[in-house]
């Protein structure tokens, strides 16, 4: 046990890391150059995605410690229409303490966290206190979430209400309309807008890459969004018939890795909707590792946007520990 208890602890949980200032993507001009330039090769995606599952095959401790390393990286959600203040409060009292104490104990970690909340505006009151002296930050869903459709005044002032209620995250939603037109400089000028009503706040840009026609549309609509300034590009809003795939996470992690060689900022990246496996999780963070490196496998650069993950990770973890499986209504997150 003492072996298992050390290979964990050197692997997992991105709160034991020395914390990296990151600066923030700033944004650049737009370049159309660039943004005509990009291309994919749908088939060649496909068979680099299909063989990412099979690629590692991760065991016993060191499954342990990639599992809360995911747990870290998790915005745990909930949004839903009968959302309530007691199950907000109930969602932020599982961010906080998102494994069982005897099962962290028994694999040699300390506490860990989930990566952030992400609620409603109305809810966001209710997460804010809930995760005061956490250290946790509310991320709230914004811009006419999921279909982003309102008029853009009010899509901005959404931003600004939701800043000045306590999130330091907003998830905003593009215009789908833009990218299946090939408007990119209204694409741009939206992402930019949103950006400032941001201020201080994080942007993650929702590009709903189920809706956006083709693989080249999602490299396109990823780049503009970050020379617009996103700090996060991210698939889904969770909505969509087709949400996070490997092919389009591929698609975008392959621009964020450009935008970082041509520009120098890190962005980081969002898979939503979907993840519900423990062992899906463990492909995404080794897919991030092989494509971007070890930076981008903390929470300030990567997260899950799930609900339902955490509980299977939790039942993993669990039989690790003791060579049973509990039952899935042991670990309901709210």
């Amino acid at each position: 046990m003492q072996s298992h208890t050390t290979d964990t602890a050197a692997l997992a949980g991105a709160h034991q890391l020395p914390q990296v200032t990151e600066p923030r993507n700033p944004g650049t001009a737009l370049d159309m150059d660039w943004v005509h330039s990009l291309q994919a090769n749908t088939s060649a995606i496909e068979r680099r995605a299909a063989q990412l599952p099979a690629r590692r095959s991760v065991k016993k401790a060191h499954q342990a410690a990639w599992l809360l390393r995911a747990v870290t990286c998790i915005d745990l959600t909930t949004l839903s229409g009968d959302d309530t203040e007691r199950r907000v409060a109930r969602l932020c009292a599982k961010a906080r303490q998102p494994v069982a104490q005897r099962t962290l104990d028994t694999l040699g970690m300390g506490p860990i966290t989930t990566g952030a909340v992400c609620v409603y505006h109305d809810m966001i009151p209710a997460a804010v206190k809930a995760l005061q002296g956490s250290g946790i930050p509310v991320a709230a869903v914004s811009t006419g979430f999921p279909a982003g459709l309102s008029p853009l005044h009010l899509r901005i002032a959404e931003i600004e209400e939701s800043v000045k209620a306590g999130a330091a995250e907003i998830d905003i939603v593009i215009s789908r309309r833009h990218v299946l037109s090939g408007d990119w400089q209204a694409l741009y000028d939206e992402m930019r807008a949103f950006r400032a009503a941001c201020g201080e706040a994080h942007v993650k840009a929702i590009l709903a890459t189920g809706e956006l026609g083709s693989l080249r549309n999602v490299a396109r609509a990823s780049v503009i969004c970050m020379m617009a300034g996103a700090d996060f590009i991210k698939t889904s809003t969770g909505k969509e018939s087709v949400n996070a795939t490997l092919p389009v996470s591929l698609v975008m992690i392959r621009a964020i890795r450009e935008y970082h060689e041509r520009t120098g900022y890190r962005v980081g990246y969002k898979p939503a909707g979907g993840i519900s496996r423990a062992k899906d999780a463990i492909t995404y963070l080794s897919m991030m590792k092989e494509e971007l490196g070890d930076r981008w496998l903390q929470p300030d650069l990567f997260r899950f946007g799930a609900s339902s993950l955490l509980n299977d990770i939790e039942r993993q973890l669990e039989h690790q520990v003791t060579g049973t499986y509990s039952a899935g209504y042991r670990h309901a997150t709210s």
